[in-house]
């Protein structure tokens, strides 16, 4: 059963940026079982896409998430925000 995930890790990091915008990268990967090297690829992804935009601040990045932008590869038409207000509240 441990060969899949209804969520992929892209959406696991967009959810631990959207709980804490200043998360660090250490410890978005190891609350998603990732490396900290796929969790950068994954932030890279998610800001070129539009999902994520970072902010530099001091030795910091902080995130905001776009709740606005649609879901990619989905067959229904949903958000971002959609989801968060799911898996959050749901």
């Amino acid at each position: 059963m441990d060969r899949w995930t209804f969520l992929t890790n892209h959406a696991r990091v967009l959810l631990c940026v959207a709980e804490d915008p200043g998360i660090r990268i250490r410890e978005i990967a190891a609350r998603v079982c990732i490396t900290e090297r796929a969790t950068q690829r994954i932030l890279a992804d998610l800001v070129e896409g539009g999902y994520v935009s970072r902010v530099r601040v001091g030795r910091r990045n902080i995130y905001e998430v776009h709740p606005e932008m649609p879901l990619r590869r989905v067959q229904i038409a949903a958000s971002v925000g959609a989801l968060l207000s799911l898996i959050k509240y749901g």
